[in-house]
């Protein structure tokens, strides 16, 4: 079974951590059942264990965290859906290489649903799309804009952290950093892209997907009573 649990408003980042870090635990040690938890947070910046301090712009702007996620710097904040995974790798092959395919094949699944094509790209962490309404790169290519971000940690084979997706995010809480250590491609949403989709709208496509994807049919909890 597949606790599916959605917190409404905004959660802090640090009870998240802390609960994120005691369920994998949990789940490790066989005493909880795997989760997936949709949560907002409040405007923040996450330093993964890659990131750069040069790539942290405006280090006044928001709170930092530093993060054990694998990965660089990336932001959080309202609008845009953040889904910890808390699954057991080891239960599922013990191939983690696949396990982050098929968390980004979730995603692209998922955007699919709103007639958006999502793309990953070799060397750039994420999930991006082709923008042809914006200038060329200076090499020639077709912009692209990135729309969700992977990061995730693996405790005796359990992952956490996840994904996040822009549904409807201030685009210009990015500037503060170098989302993901990348300069040369920008930062979209969903709306931005000029799709009419809600938070609610993109869960419901998620755990659609995500039954596709894993093959389990997740049992849906309220808040954090799980």
């Amino acid at each position: 079974m597949v606790e599916w649990i959605t917190t409404e408003g905004l959660t802090d980042y640090q009870e998240a951590v802390d609960f994120m870090e005691a369920r994998a635990s949990a789940i490790a040690a066989g005493d909880a059942e795997e989760c997936i938890w949709l949560v907002e947070h409040p405007p923040l910046y996450t330093a993964g264990t890659s990131a750069k301090i040069d790539d942290l712009t405006d280090p006044d702007r928001f709170p930092v965290h530093t993060s054990k996620r694998g990965g660089q710097y990336t932001y959080h904040g309202p609008g845009q859906r953040v889904a910890y995974v808390m699954l057991n790798v080891g239960k599922r092959g013990h191939d983690v290489r696949k396990f982050v395919q098929q968390l980004e094949q979730w995603v692209i699944n998922t955007l699919d649903e709103f007639n958006l094509k999502g793309e990953i790209r070799c060397g750039r962490v994420g999930v991006w799309v082709e923008r042809p309404d914006k200038p060329k790169t200076i090499t020639g290519q077709i912009a692209e804009d990135k729309i969700a971000a992977i990061g995730i940690r693996l405790r005796k084979w359990v992952s956490f952290h996840g994904i996040s997706i822009n549904v409807e995010p201030d685009l210009s809480h990015f500037d503060g950093i170098v989302p993901c250590g990348i300069t040369e491609f920008g930062v979209t949403s969903l709306v931005d892209l000029g799709l009419p989709v809600t938070i609610a709208d993109l869960d419901l496509a998620l755990e659609r997907q995500f039954t596709a994807m894993f093959g389990d049919t997740p049992v849906k909890k309220d808040g954090l009573d799980a």
